[in-house]
């Protein structure tokens, strides 16, 4: 099976990568590297520095025939969606809708797509469900659930496989600890090298954590299955600012406190994710408890920076 991973030079995309050619799959990636990095690019992948809205895509598709796409590349940060969602449209609708044309011109059997628990807005009720109401909070939440629609009509239309998984926050090794995304890496990192992290907010906004490696597994049982619709991937499990603040501390040592910042705009205030329909129709369970997820990333940022 050939499969074409978007943003395969990620922090996701990369070892979902590894993961698929350990299963004897042919991957094939694409990747413009703005956030991505070469080096997280498996040697056996082959490997295409292009943007997923640029027309080149279309030599990709046709010279690899992939038979599926997991859709992985995207703009990411939430605060960048608010200062330009224009540059955030461009590349999250756009580049997504050329893919997805893409896929329906060279007959690709099932995409699997990135989305985000952003969609949802601030909850109503939590844990929250994929029947929950869509209301997102920021341009990047929006821009997320437009290609849920877009892949939703192409299935209607075109009979396109698809599967959207609503991710949580994801971490683990190779998060990227730059910009304002990612805070176990953020913090772990500043940490690591005795640099005080600033928390948003008072400590009390919550967030449902969830390893990368679970996240991988819930993207390779979504591409053996048939089924298309969306499924959430996260824990159920709401952990506190400060309480990551906490644990990453007792982790790496440190014995500073934070500085302690306004809310930024966009931010959701609390919110976890119900994966049971996920259990249920794809399969996928979280394995990797927070405190063992977190000490793997440590580690891996040890390993880094030689602390």
């Amino acid at each position: 099976m050939k499969v074409l991973v978007t943003g395969g030079a990620g922090f996701i995309g990369s070892h979902l990568v590894d993961a698929l050619i350990k299963q004897g799959c042919q991957a094939v990636v694409v990747d413009n590297l703005s956030t991505g990095r070469s080096e997280n690019v498996n040697p056996a992948a082959a490997f295409y520095q292009v943007d997923i809205g640029s027309p080149e895509l279309e030599t990709i598709f046709e010279r690899e025939k992939p038979e599926i796409v997991g859709h992985q590349a995207a703009q990411t940060v939430i605060q960048k969606s608010m200062e330009d969602p224009v540059f955030d449209a461009r590349q999250n609708i756009l580049g997504s809708l050329n893919l997805i044309s893409q896929c329906l011109r060279s007959g690709v059997k099932r995409v699997v797509y990135a989305s985000s628990a952003g969609v949802y807005g601030e909850p109503r009720h939590r844990p929250v469900d994929e029947s929950h109401p869509v209301v997102p909070v920021s341009y990047y939440g929006i821009s997320k659930h437009t290609v849920e629609h877009y892949l939703h009509l192409s299935h209607l239309q075109n009979s396109l496989s698809y599967a959207v998984l609503r991710y949580s926050n994801v971490y683990g090794p190779r998060q990227s600890p730059k910009g304002e995304a990612g805070v176990v890496a953020i913090f772990t990192c500043q940490m690591l090298q005795g640099e005080r992290p600033t928390m948003f907010g008072k400590g009390d906004k919550t967030r449902d954590y969830v390893y990368v490696a679970d996240v991988v597994t819930a993207n390779l049982l979504a591409m053996e299955k048939s089924i298309s619709g969306v499924f959430n991937i996260g824990t159920g499990v709401e952990t506190s600012d400060q309480e990551m603040f906490d644990l990453l501390a007792e982790l790496t040592g440190y014995k500073g406190n934070p500085h302690y910042a306004p809310v930024r705009k966009g931010e959701i205030y609390r919110i976890c994710l119900d994966s049971g329909k996920a259990q249920k129709e794809i399969g996928w369970q979280p394995r990797f408890a927070l405190r063992e997820g977190l000490a793997e990333t440590v580690n891996y940022y040890r390993s880094i920076f030689g602390k």
